[in-house]
C-alpha cells in the first residue's frame, strides 16, 4: 500500500505532455487542448520530435530537453515506446506519470515482458507512480488540471470520483455537468498496473478537498489492500461504490452448498458493508446519495414520518418504504393531540395517522407547525416532507417556511418537490438549506434508505462488542493434525465423521457420530451409539445424498440399520455406478420439536479469500435462498448482523407458542468457524447443514469438508480480506512479582479500555490527546479498540484483578504511513502505576515490532510538561528536538 509521490500525481505544479500532436482527432491533440483549456496554474511542457511548436507551446524533441523536470508526465505515444520513455523521466527526476496508451498488457519487448511489465520495472528504480496504461486521463479542477480524453471537463466540487472503465468517464462528467454536480477529483485507473484503488483511498482519505470517494469497480484484484484502505477511509468520509452486478457467477465449480450460495456478488455485499461504505446499483442513486449523505443529519434511529399535502403522494411514500423493508415511525398520544388541533375542523381523528395528510391547501404555517410537533416525537427518527404544486398555495413559501426547521433540527429532513418548473425555486431553497431534495416520493424515500444503509455499515465499523466469556478456546494443534493427516492420505473432500472430528476441537456440539466402512461395521457401530440412529451413506461423488435415498433415519434395530444400508449402497451402485463408496456414517438420532434447520458454511473467493454463509438449512438450502455472506474474522456484533439479515431470523425469535432460538449458541458456532477458517488455510469449503437450533442450543447434526494445499509462497493470513487478530504478537513477561500479559488489543477490550481512560488524570488525558477529554465517546473508544492491524497496532499490559477482572494497566499505539516509512507512537500509563516501568516496557514493545515489520523510523510528539515521555525515549536512543512557539517536543528514532 503505498501513497508515495501521488501528490506528484494528484496535484503537480508542472506537467509535461509526452506525444503532444496537432493532428485532429488525435489524443495527443486532445490531450493538448484540455490541458491548455482548463486553465491549468502551473507549468505547461510538450514533447513531440515531429514538432516545433504545438498550439501556443514551443515543443521539445525529447525529455532530457525539457527545461525542468516535470513533477507529472502524460504519455500518449505508441505502446512500444512507454517503457524507454518512463525510465528517460525517472532518470529526469518526473516522480508520476499517466499512461494513456493501450494494448500494453498482451503486447511484449524483445525480452518477452508484457509492455506493461516493462513500464513497471522501468519505473521502480525511480519510484515513479505510474496511472495505467489504458487510462483515460485524470481531472483535478481546483487545479484547473484536465489531463484526459473527456470531451468536457468537471466543474469545482468535493466529490472524488475514481473509475476503473474509461468509457464511463465522459458520459459521467456530462451528466453531472448538467446537474451542476462538481468534482475535487476525477480518476481514471485503467489497467491499475500500480497505483490503484487502494493507493487512491489512501490518498483521498486525507485529502481535504474531497468530502466524499466516490467508486466505479468492475474488479478487484489485491482485496487486502482494498479492504484496509477503505476501512480507513470510511472513517472519515463517504464512500459509495457503483459496481454492475456479475450475473454469471453462479456457474464455479463448488463441492459445497456454502459454496453454491456464496456468490461473487454477494461476497462484494459483504466486503462494502463490512468496510462502511455503501453501495449502489446506478449512477443516479449515486449522486444522489452524496447529496444525502452530505446534507442529512446524522440518522440515529430508522423509524420515518412521512408528511404531504395530499393523501396520494403520501401514500405513494408509504408503499416505498413498505417495499423497501423501512420502518415507519408511529407517533406518540401528545404528537396526535397537538396535530388533531392543527389540521382543520373537517378532519377525522383517524386523519392525525402516518403518512400525514396536511390537505392541499396546506399554507406554509401548517407545514411548519406539522414539522416542528414531529421533530419532537421520540418515536420519529426522519421526516420526509412531500410537496404537491397547488394553485392556492406557493411552493417556494413552503420550502421558505421549513428551511429554517431543516437549519437547526438535530434529525434529518428529506424533501420531495412534486413538479417541473413550477417546484424548482423551492428546490433550489431546500438545498440551500442543506435539506437533501428529492423529485418523486419514491425517490424521496430511497434516500432515507441508503441513509439507513450507510448507518448501518458505519454502526458494523463503530459497535463495541462484548466479550463472549465462557466460550472454549478451540484446540487449534489438533484440529491442523487432522488435516494434515488427511492431506498426507490424499484425502482432500472430508466425510461426516471427519469433518466433525476438527469442528470437536473448535468446540462445536455434535450429535455422536461413527465411520463404517461396510454394512455389518455399520451395525457395530449403531449398537455402541444406542438405538435409535441415523445411517447415510458416505460417498464425495454425490452432493445431496438425501436426493437418492442415502440417508435413512430412526432405525431402531440391528436388522433396520442392516437393511437400510444394504438398500443404500444398491441405490449408490444403481443410479452412481461411478461414484466411490466410502462406507456409511452412523449417528445417534437428533430429535428436537422446536428445533430449525440452519446452514453455517464457509467458502473460498477468487479474489477476497474465505468467507463464511449463514442461513436457513436443511434439503431445500438452495431453493429458499435465505442466507447472508460475511469476511472473517467475526465478533458477537458481526455474528449477529450475518443473523439479522436472513428471514429466518424472524423465525429464531420465536413466535405463537415456540420459544426462540438459544442466539448465543448460535453466535458461538459462527464465531468458532470463523476462527476456524481463519486458523487452518487448507480449508477452503465448509458445510454444516443442518445445524439444529432450539431453545437449549445449536447442534451439528451433518458436516463436510474440502481442503487443498496451502499457498507457502507467502503468509497463510495473506488469503484474508481483512487480517485477523495477531496471537502471535501476544506475550507473558514477569512485572512487579506477578505475570503479565502483553497482546494486541482487541474490539472486546472496550470496557476495560474505557476503565482504563477513566482511571486517568486529567493531566494524563491532555498529555496523550492534547487537548483536556472528560470522557471518551463511542466513536473514539471503537476507534481505540477496533483496529486494522494491517496499518496500526495497539499493545495492551492486561492482568486479571483479585475480582477476577482483566484490566488494561498501560496502552502503546503506533500507526504507520501507508508506506511503512515512518510510524508515529503513544504510549499511556494507567495514572496510579507510573514510575514502575510499564512505559518503558510498552515502548521497547513498539520498537520491536516496528523493527520486525521493517518500518524505517519512529516519530511522536510530546507536550514540554511531559517530562516522563521525554526522558523515556532519550535513554532509548531517542533524538528529540523542540518544535514551535508551544516548544512541541518532536521525538524519532531511526530502525534503518
Amino acid at each position: 500500500m503505498s501513497v508515495r509521490n501521488l501528490q506528484r500525481l494528484f496535484a503537480p505544479t508542472s506537467v509535461a505532455l509526452i506525444g503532444a500532436s496537432e493532428r485532429p482527432g488525435s489524443m495527443g491533440t486532445t490531450l493538448l487542448d484540455n490541458l491548455v483549456g482548463g486553465g491549468f496554474k502551473g507549468k505547461l511542457y510538450a514533447v513531440n520530435p515531429k514538432y516545433q511548436q504545438v498550439g501556443a507551446l514551443p515543443c521539445y524533441d525529447r525529455v532530457a530537453d525539457l527545461p525542468e523536470a516535470p513533477e507529472l508526465a502524460v504519455i500518449c505515444t505508441p505502446p512500444a515506446t512507454v517503457p524507454r520513455l518512463v525510465r528517460q523521466l525517472g532518470e529526469r527526476g518526473t516522480r508520476a506519470a499517466v499512461v494513456l496508451s493501450s494494448g500494453m498488457a498482451t503486447a511484449r519487448d524483445g525480452r518477452g515482458r508484457s509492455l506493461r511489465q516493462a513500464a513497471l520495472d522501468a519505473a521502480h528504480p525511480y519510484l515513479l507512480r505510474l496511472l495505467g496504461p489504458n487510462s483515460a486521463g485524470l481531472l483535478v479542477p481546483g487545479l484547473g488540471l484536465n489531463a484526459s480524453v473527456a470531451h468536457s471537463g468537471a466543474l469545482p466540487g468535493r466529490i472524488a470520483f475514481v473509475s476503473q472503465s474509461g468509457s464511463l468517464m465522459t458520459g459521467v462528467l456530462d451528466w453531472a455537468r448538467t446537474r451542476g454536480i462538481g468534482f475535487s477529483h476525477f480518476i481514471s485507473l485503467g489497467d491499475s498496473s500500480d497505483v490503484d484503488l487502494g493507493d487512491v483511498l489512501d490518498y483521498l482519505a486525507s485529502d481535504g478537498t474531497a468530502g466524499a470517494i466516490l467508486l466505479y469497480v468492475d474488479q478487484l484484484r489485491y482485496a487486502r489492500k482494498f479492504m484496509s484502505a477503505a476501512r480507513a477511509a470510511a472513517r472519515s468520509k463517504p464512500v459509495l461504490v457503483l459496481k454492475t452486478r456479475d450475473l454469471d457467477d453462479g456457474v464455479r465449480a463448488v463441492a459445497s452448498e456454502s459454496g453454491a450460495l456464496a456468490s461473487e456478488d454477494d461476497v462484494f455485499d459483504a466486503a462494502v458493508r463490512r468496510a462502511g461504505m455503501l453501495r449502489v446499483h446506478t449512477t443516479e442513486q449515486l449522486f444522489a446519495a452524496v447529496e444525502t449523505l452530505a446534507y442529512a443529519r446524522p440518522l440515529h434511529g430508522e423509524r420515518l414520518a412521512i408528511v404531504s399535502n395530499g393523501l396520494g403522494p403520501g401514500l405513494l411514500a408509504r408503499d416505498a418504504l413498505r417495499y423497501g423493508k423501512g420502518s415507519a415511525a408511529t407517533l406518540s398520544p401528545d404528537s396526535v393531540a397537538r396535530l388533531e388541533a392543527l389540521l382543520p375542523g373537517t378532519a377525522s381523528a383517524r386523519s392525525v395517522d402516518l403518512p400525514l395528510n396536511l390537505l392541499g391547501g396546506a399554507p406554509p404555517e401548517r407545514y411548519a407547525a406539522a414539522l416542528e410537533i414531529l421533530l419532537k416525537d421520540p418515536q420519529v427518527d426522519a421526516v420526509l416532507v412531500v410537496h404537491s404544486p397547488t394553485a392556492t398555495v406557493d411552493s417556494r413559501e413552503v420550502a421558505n417556511a421549513i428551511a429554517p426547521l431543516a437549519r437547526a433540527a438535530s434529525r434529518p429532513i428529506l424533501s420531495c418537490w412534486l413538479g417541473g418548473a413550477s417546484v424548482l425555486e423551492a428546490r433550489t431553497i431546500a438545498a440551500n438549506a442543506r435539506m437533501p431534495t428529492f423529485r418523486t416520493p419514491e425517490d424521496g424515500v430511497a434516500g432515507f434508505l441508503q441513509l439507513v444503509n450507510y448507518r448501518r455499515n458505519q454502526n458494523l465499523l463503530m459497535e463495541v462488542p462484548p466479550s463472549m466469556a465462557g466460550q472454549m478456546a478451540p484446540d487449534r494443534s489438533a484440529a491442523r493434525a487432522l488435516v494434515r493427516e488427511a492431506i498426507a492420505s490424499k484425502r482432500l473432500l472430508l466425510s461426516d465423521p471427519e469433518t466433525k472430528a476438527i469442528l470437536r476441537a473448535y468446540g462445536l456440539a455434535l450429535v455422536e457420530t461413527r465411520a463404517a466402512p461396510d454394512v455389518e461395521a455399520a451395525v457395530a457401530a449403531a449398537r455402541a451409539i444406542g438405538y435409535p440412529v441415523a445411517v447415510k451413506i458416505l460417498t464425495p461423488d454425490v452432493m445431496h445424498k438425501s436426493d437418492f435415498g442415502g440417508v435413512t433415519l430412526d432405525l431402531d434395530s440391528d436388522d433396520a440399520v442392516r437393511d437400510g444400508a444394504q438398500r443404500m449402497k444398491k441405490r449408490l451402485d444403481q443410479l452412481f455406478p461411478q461414484a466411490r463408496f466410502d462406507g456409511f456414517s452412523v449417528q445417534a438420532m437428533c430429535r428436537r420439536a422446536n428445533g430449525h434447520e440452519l446452514i453455517v458454511g464457509a467458502a473460498t473467493d477468487p479474489v477476497f479469500g474465505p468467507v463464511l454463509v449463514f442461513g436457513q438449512g436443511g434439503v431445500a438450502v438452495e431453493v429458499t435462498d435465505d442466507h447472508s455472506v460475511a469476511l472473517p474474522p467475526l465478533n458477537l456484533v458481526l455474528a449477529r448482523d450475518l443473523v439479522d439479515r436472513t428471514r429466518v431470523a424472524r423465525l429464531l425469535a420465536g413466535y405463537r407458542n415456540r420459544p426462540p432460538a438459544n442466539l448465543d449458541a448460535i453466535l458461538a458456532v459462527l464465531i468458532q468457524v470463523s476462527r476456524l477458517v481463519s486458523d487452518i488455510p487448507e480449508i477452503v469449503e465448509l458445510d454444516i447443514n443442518p445445524l439444529l437450533a432450539d431453545s437449549r442450543g445449536a447442534t451439528v447434526l451433518d458436516a463436510r469438508m474440502r481442503l487443498a494445499l496451502a499457498d507457502c509462497s507467502g503468509s497463510t493470513l495473506d488469503r484474508l480480506a481483512i487480517r485477523p487478530y495477531p496471537r502471535e504478537l501476544e506475550e507473558t513477561i514477569a512485572w512487579n512479582g506477578a505475570p503479565l500479559l502483553l497482546r494486541p488489543i482487541r474490539p472486546e477490550d472496550g470496557p476495560a479500555h474505557l476503565a482504563f481512560f477513566d482511571a486517568l488524570t486529567p493531566d494524563d488525558i491532555r498529555y496523550r490527546m492534547f487537548v483536556r477529554i472528560r470522557e471518551l465517546q463511542p466513536s473514539q473508544l471503537a476507534r481505540f479498540t477496533q483496529i486494522d492491524y494491517d496499518r496500526e497496532m495497539a499493545f495492551i499490559a492486561t492482568r486479571t484483578n483479585a475480582e477476577g477482572v482483566n484490566e488494561t494497566l498501560a496502552v502503546g499505539r503506533v500507526v504507520a504511513d501507508p508506506d511503512n516509512t515512518s510510524a508515529e507512537f503513544a504510549v499511556t500509563v494507567r495514572s496510579d502505576l507510573k514510575g514502575m516501568g510499564l512505559g518503558r516496557i510498552m515502548m521497547e514493545k513498539l520498537i520491536g515490532y516496528c523493527r520486525a515489520r521493517g518500518t524505517c523510523e519512529i516519530v511522536g510528539e510530546a507536550l514540554p510538561q511531559n517530562s516522563r515521555i521525554v526522558a523515556m525515549v532519550k535513554k532509548l536512543g531517542f533524538e528529540v528536538t523542540t518544535d514551535g512557539e508551544e516548544g512541541i517536543r518532536k521525538m524519532r528514532l531511526a530502525l534503518r
